[in-house]
């Protein structure tokens, strides 16, 4: 596992977590969808970050804990 891989499995199971939330938000639970619309607008803030600086703060710290990827190598 490298700090890249570990950054797009934690982005998925959060995108994941916000479609529940949204789900079950929209059938009656205004907490849920408020928090839903909080997190998704955190992700988006912050993959327009990593688009405009070309520094996202999750992967510089994955790639802290586990190395950075050797896409080239095999």
């Amino acid at each position: 596992m490298c700090g890249a891989k570990a950054q797009r499995i934690l982005m998925a199971i959060m995108l994941g977590f916000i479609m529940y939330l949204f789900a079950t938000g929209c059938h009656g639970d205004p907490l849920k969808f408020k928090i839903a619309v909080i997190l998704q607008t955190f992700m988006i803030i912050m993959l327009l970050i990593f688009a405009f600086t070309n520094f996202c703060p999750s992967l510089w710290f994955f790639d802290k804990i586990f190395g950075k990827c050797e896409w080239d190598k095999k």
